[in-house]
């Protein structure tokens, strides 16, 4: 699987806050997403318009970091 350096690294701290590896958090996450669809048949939620929480750039390679400043 290919990720972003970012988001490679993003992954990782919360899998160190969860105590699980990289490999282990993402199969957790996937395995979360689909018993969400088991669920209610949808792949993502029902507020997957709303505005996310976080900025979704910080996770691009092309996104400048804030050395680039």
């Amino acid at each position: 699987m290919r990720l972003s350096e970012k988001l490679y690294q993003a992954i990782a701290a919360w899998a160190e806050d969860d105590f699980r590896s990289v490999n282990g958090q993402i199969e957790y996450l996937l395995t979360e997403c689909v018993k969400q669809r088991k669920k209610n048949g949808k792949y993502v939620s029902d507020t997957l318009d709303a505005p996310p929480d976080f900025d979704v750039a910080q996770f691009s390679d092309d996104a400048p970091s804030e050395d680039d400043s």
